[in-house]
Formats: structure tokens, C-alpha cells, sequence
């Protein structure tokens, strides 16, 4: 995605940016004439009249009071973004968990430019040594970016963050009154219990949704009905939190069970669906 450079001190550490993420996996649609069957164009008009604005008659503007803006040229937005440096300033480092995690807003991989190997190499070793990672500034696009870099393996990646009057507070959060008995959390302690891993295994999951999505579309392309979907089966609800903590807990015991004599493999899917389907 793009060259910079980590300032670490008085030594400089040369890496690419990769993208971390698949954004062409996303199913997208578009607006297409029902009459011609051609993709629609997306127009801008002026509310009042209803007359459409050519794209060369239209400027930006910063709306600072209701329904008053102050309009900046080209020019000026230019003077207005900060300039790119390439530059990934750290400006200290702060053990691996005191970074929460609803500042993370994007991640990108690091890896070394050219010339950069042994310095990279360097830091990342540094830092998983000493269980830090290192907060920088980052200046690209206009913008200057929070950005954490902490070891991954033998590399490097860069989390993005939001500054702190990005976020909401969590406690504008309403959360209630209500009391937990000990009885309650006795059960969901051994619901977790029974449905707990190791490890976080990201390969055994699927986007489900996505994969139904593309299916379908292809049986439309295909001409077939894809009108006819079975109904999913309704769910009991279950209004008393002990009862419905049992009957996942005896549930949950019944998968591994079967899972055990070589019924079913996939029981810790059905308890976390299960549990999913009583409410409370």
C-alpha cells in the first residue's frame, strides 16, 4: 500500500504497508434500472429548485452553524491537510495490554523495505523481548494518524487507532440494575467451561451469510427460483434465566456426549447456538 520509514530512536527502520484485510470478499450490489437493466448514475441537485450540479460547479465547505458553510478552494484544502512525511514518529512505548481494544481501528502488516532487514528484525525482537509496543504518529493522506506497532511472529504490524475524543464513553452505556444470584453464575461458569477452547482458532469460522449470498446469486444466474427458502424453526423462549442456563447446560453436556461416541463433531457450535437461542 505504501512506503515509510519508523523513527526508533537515532535508528531509522525502512517498511511497506500491506493491507491486512480481504475488502473484495464483501458481496456488493448495485442500482441498476429495472426498465433497461444498466447501471444508475448517482446525481447531485440543489434541494431548493431540484436542478442538477455539474461536478465542475461544486465546491466543499465546512458547515458551522445550522445551515451556513464557509467555502474553501482547492487550494485551500491543499493548505489545510497536513503534509505526508513518511515518516512513523514513536513517540513511547507501553506494555502490550494497556492499549485497549476499542481503539483499534484498522491494522496493517509491516514488513522491511529494501535495506531495512537487520533493523527490522531489531525491533521486533526488542519488543516482544521486553512485552512493549510502540506508540507513533503517523502522517498520511492529510491526515496524522495514532498508530501502535507491537510484534506479530517475527514481524511487525501497525494497529491504527482512534484518538481519545473519537470515542463514546462507555458509560453513556445504560447497563441496568439488575442483581446476579450465585446460583446463576455457578451455571453460566460451567456453560463456559464446557464450550471453552484453548485458543482462538479464526480458521474454523466462515462467513455463513456470504457463502448462502454468492450460492443464490448463482442459481439466479442459473434461472432458477431462489423465492422458495425454507423458514428457519422457531425458537422456545425461555423467560426464566435458570431455566434457560439448564437446558443449555443439559444441552451442552448431550453434544459432548454424542461427540464422544462419534455422533457428532461439532458440538461446541450447537451449545454456542443454543445459548444464543434462550432468552432471558
Amino acid at each position: 500500500m505504501g512506503s515509510a520509514t519508523i523513527s526508533f530512536g537515532l535508528v531509522s527502520v525502512p517498511v511497506k504497508l500491506y493491507s491486512s484485510a480481504e475488502t473484495s470478499k464483501k458481496v456488493s450490489f448495485n442500482l441498476v434500472s429495472k426498465k433497461h437493466g444498466t447501471r444508475l448514475k448517482q446525481q447531485y441537485i440543489t434541494p431548493e429548485t431540484g436542478e442538477v450540479v455539474p461536478r465542475e460547479d461544486m465546491i466543499k465547505g465546512y458547515e458551522f452553524a445550522k445551515g451556513k458553510f464557509v467555502l474553501f478552494t482547492p487550494e485551500e484544502l491543499k493548505a489545510l491537510e497536513e503534509k505526508a512525511s513518511h515518516s512513523i514518529d514513536i513517540t513511547e512505548f507501553v506494555p502490550f495490554d494497556q492499549v485497549e481494544r476499542t481503539y483499534l481501528d484498522k491494522v496493517y502488516y509491516l514488513g522491511p523495505d529494501k535495506g531495512g532487514d537487520r533493523a527490522y528484525k531489531l525491533l521486533s525482537a526488542a519488543l516482544k523481548k521486553t512485552g512493549q509496543s510502540a506508540i507513533a504518529k503517523y502522517a498520511a493522506r492529510g491526515k496524522q494518524y495514532l498508530v501502535v506497532i507491537r510484534p506479530m511472529g517475527d514481524g511487525l504490524v501497525m494497529e491504527q487507532l482512534f484518538y481519545h475524543d473519537e470515542l463514546k464513553s462507555f458509560s453513556e452505556v445504560p447497563l441496568g440494575d439488575a442483581e446476579v444470584k450465585d446460583s446463576e453464575l455457578e451455571l453460566a461458569v460451567q456453560l463456559i467451561s464446557q464450550a471453552k477452547s484453548e485458543a482462538f482458532q479464526p480458521d474454523k469460522y466462515s462467513d455463513e451469510v456470504r457463502e448462502r449470498t454468492l450460492e443464490l446469486i448463482q442459481q439466479k444466474i442459473d434461472g432458477e427460483d431462489i423465492t422458495q427458502i425454507e423458514a428457519e424453526e422457531p425458537r422456545g423462549q425461555i423467560l426464566d434465566l435458570m431455566a434457560a442456563l439448564k437446558a443449555s447446560l443439559a444441552g451442552s453436556q448431550g453434544d459432548t456426549r454424542q461427540s464422544a461416541n462419534g455422533v457428532s463433531d461439532d458440538s461446541a457450535d450447537r451449545k454456542i447456538r443454543k445459548v444464543g437461542g434462550s432468552s432471558a
